[in-house]
């Protein structure tokens, strides 16, 4: 299979299992970063594919990404929106208006920039593609209540939710998908206390969190399945 899937985030735990798990598939997955480089290189390696700057707080590094993929001869299959800044954890009352910037900004506007010039250039033309973005079940969903503490980061969550609905209804050749895994052990844990992870673990059957395989397994199954409609 010679088509590209773009990942941002890709350097990630979660970008990264993506693309490895696209390699495996046969798909070539750009690995989208922007700041681990050498993480990028080294995944792209791995699995066959390219590393790409993709810093989605910052318009040239969008634009450039994209003046990229659309100059490649090689179709872009799609797209999975894995990359996010880690939550500030704090209080609603205490968000500070840089931290809600910057969540909005990578989490919304940057993924919403690069989305439009990819459809318009890259994925327009051969009228087909697919969006999936990596949501979180701290947002709550059905009985689960959203988590406390992490205002900024899971406001912005729900945008992407707004993002995939607005684009699938104006391209209806535009296949989308979302994932919304829990607590990963991802170096995004990192901000959290351990005793409180210590105690969210001790909850769970088997007393571990999600490894990002099986986040990355989700994300690839709904890509098989769109395919198939």
């Amino acid at each position: 299979m010679d088509e590209y899937f773009l990942v941002s985030g890709g350097s990630g735990g979660i970008g990264g299992a993506v693309c490895r798990g696209l390699g495996a598939a046969g798909y070539r997955p750009v690995v989208g970063f922007a700041k681990s480089r050498e993480a990028a290189i080294e995944i792209a390696e791995q699995t066959g594919g390219v590393s790409l700057p993709l810093d989605l707080a910052s318009d040239r590094s969008i634009e450039e990404a994209v003046d990229t993929l659309a100059a490649d001869r090689s179709p872009l299959a799609g797209v999975v929106l894995a990359g996010s800044p880690p939550p500030a954890l704090g209080a609603f009352g205490k968000i500070e208006p840089a931290e809600m910037a910057l969540q909005w900004r990578v989490n919304v506007e940057g993924p919403r920039q690069l989305l439009a010039g990819l459809v318009r250039r890259c994925l327009r033309p051969r009228q087909t593609g697919i969006v999936i973005a990596v949501l979180s079940a701290a947002m709550g969903e059905g009985s689960d209540s959203t988590a406390r503490g992490m205002g900024a980061y899971l406001i912005s969550k729900y945008g992407p939710l707004g993002l995939m609905r607005v684009v699938a209804s104006e391209y209806s050749w535009l296949r989308t998908g979302i994932v919304r895994p829990g607590y990963t052990e991802t170096a995004m844990l990192a901000v959290f206390d351990p005793r409180f992870l210590d105690t969210i673990r001790a909850a769970r059957l088997g007393g571990r969190f999600d490894q990002p395989e099986v986040v990355a397994g989700e994300v690839l199954a709904i890509i098989a399945q769109l395919r198939a409609v």
